[in-house]
């Protein structure tokens, strides 16, 4: 235990006082039991004089609020269509039960937390992504003045991911495209996305050719010869967004396993795949659509 503590410490001394972006769903967050250690290794890493931002998503419980409300759920390229009412309904999913219950476990863990929306202060400004997709907006500026007067405290900063355009109205955000852009305005040491895989392989599902590091010129020929697709290809968006504004390294993330936030962290080898910056032209990333 001295030995792994001491081997630890460089890592704990490169995070201590910089900001790690944590964006958190799925699985991970559905299982209460994965949750409760999820929730365990953040409040550790506040703990440790690291300024942790945890934004979340939500699908399953704005699925829940949309049923009781009798309204249907329909996709259009793998995003949600959003009327005024849905996007209502999904701020109260959101913002008033997943976001909250997050604070509040948090709480109970011994930690600070405090919960805020993309609404809150004008932090997510949009404008609509389409007319097609009704209101799911398309993230113009983060406004991360609230984010940084929290983290300066000793509270957990808590976002739900929803968006307001120049004339008040809400707006459904895809919530690994904010939580990448937040990542990169904040200028984070590290931006990770807690998945339910444990990061991309270049032959999936042999786990003999699982990536610990990749570029982002190698992620485009995965893409390219067809062995990343579907719901894998709109993290990598948002990721490449947070590398536009700034961000230099990411991590995709398997939630599920116990401490990996830990161990990849705090140790040399890392436990999901490091997505690092390199000279390839971000505006290709442009082309890959949800």
């Amino acid at each position: 235990m001295p030995e792994t503590l001491t081997a630890a410490l460089p890592f704990m001394l490169k995070y201590q006082g910089q900001t790690v972006v944590i964006k958190y769903g799925g699985n991970a967050m559905t299982d209460e039991g994965i949750k409760q250690a999820v929730l365990s290794d953040i409040l550790l890493l506040k703990t440790m004089g690291i300024n942790v931002v945890l934004v979340h998503g939500g699908g399953p419980a704005i699925n829940e609020m949309l049923d009781k409300y009798g309204k249907t759920t329909k996709f259009i390229g793998g995003l949600r269509y959003t009327d005024k009412e849905t996007a209502e309904l999904a701020l109260v999913a959101l913002s008033g039960m997943v976001n909250k219950s997050l604070v509040r476990d948090i709480q109970r863990l011994g930690g600070e937390a405090i919960g805020i929306s993309g609404i809150d202060g004008h932090m997510i400004e949009v404008t609509q992504l389409s007319q097609e997709l009704g209101y799911v907006g398309k993230i113009t500026k983060i406004n991360t003045e609230i984010i940084e007067r929290i983290s300066k405290t000793a509270a957990i900063p808590v976002i739900a991911t929803a968006g307001v355009d120049e004339n008040g109205e809400i707006y459904n955000v895809n919530a690994d495209t904010a939580a990448s852009r937040i990542a990169g305005e904040l200028k984070a040491e590290r931006f990770i996305l807690l998945s339910d895989v444990r990061g991309l392989y270049a032959n999936y599902p042999e786990e003999s050719s699982f990536l610990s590091e990749i570029t982002l010129s190698g992620i485009e020929q995965l893409i390219a010869s067809g062995k990343i697709a579907g719901g894998m290809i709109p993290k990598l968006e948002a990721i490449q967004y947070a590398m536009q504004s700034g961000l230099n390294e990411a991590v995709l993330l398997d939630g599920r396993m116990k401490n990996s936030l830990i161990l990849e962290l705090f140790t040399t080898e890392g436990f999901g795949t490091l997505i690092k910056k390199d000279n390839l032209d971000l505006a290709k990333f442009d082309k890959l659509k949800h």
